[in-house]
């Protein structure tokens, strides 16, 4: 795809823009957050989408990043039905894909190997391994310079970027929080809507996980992304207390947590009180070390059944670190 393609606009862009060039810090702050939702939806390692987007974009300050948004020198290719900016690579006036914003180019920078025959091999390796896709990349012909793996693995050991897999973070959706009483909901993506609330609740804040307050209680019943009503454990929780602040019985709160009496609640657990999903909007998780499959279960509010069907696993199978778990579709 690429040989001297990504150095030319670097230097260009050193020049052209130097007034306002991104170091790799900056680089890193602002794009690693889309990087990591990638690896979680796509199984792409952060590590190597950021590496990419570093080498081919210059750090986000060549010509093509600046005016098409195109961070992966990704061109046009026949199934390309966007906008496109043309630009002098192996030919003159070669065709680019143009995005309208940065975050559509990370998108489409994972669909684009997830979409390719010539890099389905890549996904079997673990996602941990960043060298092994390194050089998959180079090996399947994503650019022509021969020092390509090279390049990216040496990215990704100066900045640490593989700690954006092996200790993958978590980007926490933030909360709008609603003025005055009553049964105002927002939510995402439309025109907030009226409705009356009856029992317990009082009060409906949305965008990301609704969250419901009782009155005359701290406790507080959001919803999960699959939209699985559950309170998170605070400091003297037990079943008993969540049910009789809930009203939902201690019976099905073990029932629709997979779990029975034995289990002692620790600060920050998730509780449900209703039957939790058979899948997650989010595609795939990333097992890190200390997980479980339990565990996941209940941070994505996914039936641990169709968790181990998903991923044709057993109640004795033991993932390892960098693995990647089905949360919705299936593992091949």
């Amino acid at each position: 795809m690429n040989n001297i393609f990504s150095y030319l606009f670097i230097i260009v862009s050193f020049q052209l823009f130097a007034g306002e060039r991104y170091t790799p810090k900056e680089y890193l702050d602002k794009y690693k957050n889309d990087a990591i939702k990638e690896m979680n939806i796509s199984g792409v390692p952060a590590s190597i989408t950021l590496a990419q987007g570093m080498l081919e974009s210059g750090y986000g300050n060549s010509p093509l990043a600046k005016k098409a948004n195109n961070h992966f020198g990704i061109k046009c290719h026949n199934d390309w039905t966007g906008q496109s900016f043309k630009v002098d690579d192996d030919k003159k006036g070669e065709c680019f894909r143009k995005y309208r914003s940065v975050k559509d180019s990370f998108r489409d920078h994972s669909k684009f190997l997830k979409g390719k025959k010539r890099y389905a091999f890549l996904f079997d390796l673990k996602i941990t391994d960043y060298k092994g896709w390194a050089k998959g990349l180079s090996k399947a012909g994503y650019a022509t310079n021969k020092r390509y793996a090279k390049l990216l693995i040496e990215l990704i050991e100066r900045y640490d970027l593989n700690k954006y897999v092996t200790n993958e973070e978590i980007v926490k959706k933030k909360h709008r929080k609603l003025k005055g009483k009553g049964s105002h909901i927002e939510a995402k993506g439309s025109d907030a809507k009226h409705r009356k609330l009856k029992g317990k609740v009082s009060h409906i804040e949305a965008k990301g996980s609704d969250a419901f307050k009782f009155k005359n209680s701290v406790s507080k019943i959001e919803l999960s992304d699959n939209w699985v009503k559950y309170v998170n454990v605070n400091k003297g929780y037990t079943f008993y207390k969540i049910s009789k602040e809930t009203g939902v019985s201690i019976k099905r709160l073990y029932k629709y947590n997979e779990c029975d009496k034995s289990v002692v609640l620790h600060l920050g657990d998730r509780v449900y009180l209703q039957p939790k999903r058979k899948k997650s909007k989010t595609r795939t998780y990333v097992f890190r070390e200390g997980d479980d499959l339990y565990g996941i279960s209940q941070k994505f509010g996914v039936k641990l059944k169709s968790i181990y069907k998903r991923n044709n696993l057993d109640s004795s199978s033991k993932p390892v670190p960098g693995d990647i778990i089905f949360l919705r579709g299936r593992k091949r």
